[in-house]
């Protein structure tokens, strides 16, 4: 048996095989939860009724109205819960509220034989409110005192001495946007009941077992009489780790109420005004420098918009705050963070849950502090980075800290950086109205959850008597590449062609208790617990091809085989160093099953070296931390602060790759999503005192601006680090998923240098957030008119 990291020879991990699905997702045949809705007869669909306030209590609700509407069949309310009216496991978040905490809070749910009679009946049920004060933002929320959670701190060392002893001191403010997440697919729900009361759920998310979970609690049911199943997702970046259990809930509820099918989808206008965002984040920063401009000390502030409830807002605290170091050695660290409590829609996971706001803290810092200390942003990086023996601030060492010097050099090489920062200041030289800008950040992103429970997986791998292999783990495939992968990892571990595997859909009833496909750790947990279910059946395979070879072995070695000396690959089974001996794969596996071998086996994996002590923000959460750097050039226009996107040179270490395609477009994908991030998704809400208060501005693709091809740098560059293995993790692998979309930052930074590039050196440089043409305008203005002459 090979160790969870050693590849066998010729293996199928590290084959660039193109997504699973692909052909079905271009030809439209791959099936998403809606797409079953056809398929079955007497659906019930469910539409909800919305607050058209902020804040408010829930003085009246009548829904007799709109038992009168044709078509309607029931109206769910509180009083229809068998079980615990709350959507979550925090008891912060009831299912059917009486008091609404944002504008488009369903208070109930209409079903009916169609959407447009659900939609009727909705507008036909009377509600009426006791208006509240309201909080929308997180200023609002700071002068109130309105707080959820508990306050978190990640120390290390004497701050206050070392501020006192350091030479240089500077300190600042970032408001960092929340981001919708904007999935193809939105949130949708199937649920219905079989004739033995069994309630199955089609459900888009990432957490099957959680939804089972609360959906069993509503219903008031054990889990084993719920099983949720999740085909495939449309997109999910995080927005359907959580929030999808409440809308399953509704579903099954309905189901148990009326004995018939009920399908949920929410329209795209919906999905975006009443479902979770990435958080909003309010940081301050204070640095501290020593004569050399090595980092001495850090101290600040993180206040994120957790919206009305708390969802998952204290772990992407947790990870914002032990991501606050980014890629750089700094001995005395001190940073609180808080939740605001608003009344918004309740923010929840994104694609880095955390890191990318905690990252930004850092290098917005050092992207300011740079010109005021005379030097160049990419020099103060540089001379900053971990090194060999270096420790975060939260205690953990860094594995290979010096690979972080290694990449940022070897993408500061191949971009050409020193010949393109010549050329990008001759050319501003020349240009007054056009400027460009180059920068390069680091990344350094830990892989686990924060809580270390969650770092377990299961499998069930079945090998069936003509040799085709089907596997199930625990993992959701949202579009990532994930089930790709999987496959790969069992024809690899078993020594068979890739299409003699197939995958089952993701289900609670064959693997249970499983964790969320989030935090990058889809590929590492199932793929070690796919694995360790297939070395299972390999063991009991060998034992009896061992028995069935030895006769030839015996006549031309006269020596008998023993199960170690079998061998698996290419779909044959032979001797140590003979293949030409070898037995069909489907022989192998047909003998055993005569010889009454079990041909199914349950892997599980939980990740080892992990502790983690969360009161006090200390220990190694992580198993390993992915790496990479990325060097951006853009073009700001003087007029209308609109920025293009010239050349991305990228650099990323992702150990050794188990699906190189899937990998290149997790990268592309990842920067590009992390791109419309830092410079143009802007959500917008109504803070004023109006009626329209609390309202979404931003609710339509419209009015909510999403990075297209356009926005894509016309020259784009991409290096995975060759031969390296991350040992530990399975077949030497990294993992791809939310570490490259911080590599964005570059393209911030870059911006900031355009923008600066309009004033005279050695200012603070300071760009709002998202960098929109009108944030960058007012940067470049303030530019501008520090070298103005001084007005008479």
């Amino acid at each position: 048996m090979t160790s969870l990291w050693e590849r066998p020879d010729g293996p199928v991990v590290g084959q660039a095989k193109p997504h699973e699905s692909a052909v079905g997702h271009v030809t439209g045949t791959a099936y998403f939860t809606d797409d079953l809705v056809g398929r079955l007869t007497g659906v019930l669909h469910a539409y909800p009724v919305r607050s058209p306030q902020t804040h408010a209590l829930v003085t009246r609700l009548d829904t007799e109205p709109a038992l009168g509407v044709p078509g309607v069949v029931r109206v769910l309310t509180a009083a229809d819960v068998p079980g615990v009216n709350d959507a979550g496991i925090h008891h912060d978040e009831p299912l059917f509220p009486s008091e609404v905490m944002f504008r488009g809070h369903a208070v109930a749910w209409v079903l009916a034989e169609s959407l447009e009679a659900a939609k009727a009946g909705a507008a036909a049920v009377v509600v009426e409110y006791d208006p509240l004060p309201s909080i929308v933002s997180i200023a609002d929320a700071e002068a109130a005192g309105s707080f959820q959670g508990t306050t978190s701190v990640v120390r290390r060392g004497d701050v206050d001495a070392a501020f006192a002893s350091a030479s240089h001191v500077f300190s600042g403010e970032l408001e960092i946007g929340g981001q919708e997440h904007f999935y193809l697919e939105t949130h949708a729900a199937l649920a219905m009941v079989d004739g033995s009361g069994q309630v199955f759920v089609q459900s888009s998310t990432q957490h099957p077992s959680e939804t089972q979970e609360i959906t069993a609690h509503v219903l008031g049911l054990g889990s084993h009489a719920v099983t949720v199943e999740c085909l495939r997702m449309g997109g999910g970046f995080g927005g359907k780790e959580w929030q999808p259990h409440g809308l399953a809930a509704i579903a099954a509820l309905g189901a148990v109420l009326t004995g018939r099918p009920v399908r949920l989808r929410l329209e795209r206008s919906l999905d975006i005004t009443m479902t979770g965002k990435r958080h909003p984040f309010l940081a301050r920063w204070k640095l501290g420098f020593d004569d050399e401009l090595h980092l001495v000390a850090m101290s600040g502030e993180f206040i994120a918009d957790g919206g009305w409830c708390l969802d998952l807002s204290a772990p992407v605290l947790a990870r914002a705050l032990t991501h606050c170091d980014n890629a750089y050695n700094i001995p005395n660290v001190e940073v609180v963070g808080r939740i605001a409590k608003t009344n918004k829609t309740s923010q929840t996971a994104f694609r880095g849950f955390g890191g990318p706001q905690g990252m930004l803290f850092i290098e917005d810092a050092l992207g300011r502090c740079a010109p005021q200390l005379g030097v160049s942003p990419e020099d103060l990086r540089r001379r900053n980075l971990y090194r060999d023996g270096d420790s975060t601030p939260y205690g953990q060492p860094v594995k290979d800290a010096g690979r972080l010097a290694t990449i940022w050099d070897r993408a500061f090489t191949t971009s050409e950086f020193e010949r393109r920062r010549a050329e990008v200041d001759a050319f501003n030289a020349a240009s007054p109205h056009v400027k460009r800008g180059l920068a390069i950040t680091p990344q350094k992103f830990g892989i686990s959850f924060n809580t270390a429970a969650f770092n377990q997986a299961g499998a069930l791998v079945q090998i069936y008597k003509d040799g085709s292999v089907l596997i199930n783990h625990g993992g959701t495939e949202m579009g990532q590449g994930l089930h790709t992968k999987m496959i790969q990892v069992a024809a690899t571990a078993l020594g068979v062609p890739y299409e003699l595997v197939k995958l089952a859909p993701t289900r609670t009833d064959k693997v249970p208790n499983t964790s969320a496909t989030a935090a990058s750790t889809g590929a590492d947990l199932n793929g070690a617990a796919v694995k360790n279910a297939c070395d299972q059946l390999r063991e009991r395979l060998a034992n009896v091809a061992a028995g069935w070879l030895s006769h030839d072995t015996v006549e031309q070695w006269n020596l008998p085989l023993q199960p170690d000396d079998v061998r698996f690959a290419d779909g044959l089974v032979y001797p140590v160093g003979h293949p030409e001996m070898g037995k069909p794969w489907a022989e192998v596996v047909n003998a055993a099953y005569w010889s009454r071998v079990h041909l199914s086996a349950a892997g599980f994996y939980r990740t080892q070296g992990l502790h983690w002590d969360a009161k006090n923000m200390w220990g190694s959460p992580f198993k390993y931390f992915s790496m990479g750097a990325a060097v951006s050039e853009v073009e700001v226009d003087g007029f209308t602060g609109a920025h293009r996107l010239l050349r991305v040179d990228i650099v990323q270490d992702i150990g050794n790759s188990l699906s190189p395609l899937i990998d290149l477009g997790q990268i592309e994908g990842g920067f590009a999503q992390g791109v419309g991030w830092l410079t143009m998704e802007e959500l917008r809400w109504d803070t004023s005192d109006g009626e329209g208060r609390g309202r979404l501005l931003t609710n339509s693709a419209s009015t909510y601006k999403l990075p297209s091809l356009g926005e894509l740098p016309e020259v784009f560059n991409i290096e995975v680090v060759p031969n390296l293995s991350e040992r530990g993790a399975i077949y030497g692998s990294k993992a791809v998923g939310e570490p490259p979309l911080t590599l964005a930052m570059s393209t911030f930074e870059a911006i900031r240098d355009a923008a600066a590039a309009f004033g005279p050196a050695g200012r603070d440089p300071k760009l709002g957030l998202p960098s929109t043409p009108e944030a960058v305008f007012w940067a470049l203005t303030e530019a501008r008119e520090a070298s103005a002459p001084p007005s008479t």
